[in-house]
């Protein structure tokens, strides 16, 4: 898998801002087949960071109902797969400049 392709975007919300405030600690939605080495090895290479420690978890898909005109369509979300990153000692990425 290319580097480019690994990570899809940075996750900004309030609880993964107090983590990147406090325990230096990014959180980044990826590619549901990427592994550990490869979020590890796109982190450093797009932000040229450190990385010390790589936690994944997937976010399972939910069912989703509306109603509309057409009458009640219901479907489910995307799976989705997180990285929470962390960074050395002095490290820090300026997520706000990307968007």
């Amino acid at each position: 898998m290319k580097l480019s392709d690994v990570l899809i975007k940075p996750v900004l919300s309030e609880k993964a801002n107090r983590f990147s405030e406090k325990n230096n600690r990014y959180t980044f939605i990826v590619d549901k087949k990427a592994n550990k080495l490869e979020i590890k090895n796109a982190i450093e290479k797009f932000y040229g960071v450190q990385v010390l420690e790589v936690n994944t978890w997937v976010m399972p898909s939910k069912a989703k109902s509306r109603y509309t005109k057409a009458g009640f369509v219901s479907g489910r979300t995307p799976v989705k797969k997180k990285a929470l990153v962390s960074l050395a000692e002095g490290e820090s990425i300026d997520l706000y400049e990307t968007v």
